[in-house]
């Protein structure tokens, strides 16, 4: 089993991670159960502990809910945090990146928006992915860590 020791322990050995969606959604609507480590993990991005990416696919699907509910102030909660955050890039989906997720998902039959997450981490030299999807631990390209091993 994982412990919060553990994420301490991927974090110092993956200084340059890549954020999976939920990670902004659990920190920003302050979830119940992945809210602290989520908020360890966004003070180490903000003070430069470690560095961050994530894929522009996040955007849509942080957005999506907020949206459907016609909830403006969450709305702005996420774009103030995603567009502002510091030692956080944003990895666009290039021609490169469509071909190894294409590639990805057919190795590991990944559905699309999880192969896009994948290649972007990868294509954006990311050390370690910290996610919340179990799907991820069968990429052999990239060290995943599982918020749910955490607690």
């Amino acid at each position: 089993m994982v412990t919060i020791s553990s994420l301490d322990k991927f974090l110092k050995e993956h200084r340059n991670v890549f954020i999976d969606t939920s990670l902004f959604i659990y920190h920003v609507e302050k979830h119940p159960r992945y809210h602290i480590l989520c908020d360890k993990i966004f003070k180490d991005i903000e003070t430069g502990r470690i560095r961050a990416s994530t894929s522009t696919l996040s955007l849509l699907e942080i957005l999506l809910q907020p949206y459907r509910l016609k909830n403006e102030s969450l709305i702005f909660n996420f774009y103030s945090l995603l567009t502002t955050y510091p030692n956080l890039m944003w990895i666009d989906l290039t021609l490169n990146i469509a071909d190894l997720a294409a590639r990805l998902r057919a190795e590991y039959n990944l559905k699309t928006p999880d192969s896009i997450q994948a290649a972007s981490a990868i294509a954006s030299g990311a050390a370690g992915f910290i996610c919340n999807d179990s799907v991820f631990k069968k990429l052999k390209e990239i060290k995943c860590l599982i918020l749910d091993d955490c607690v």
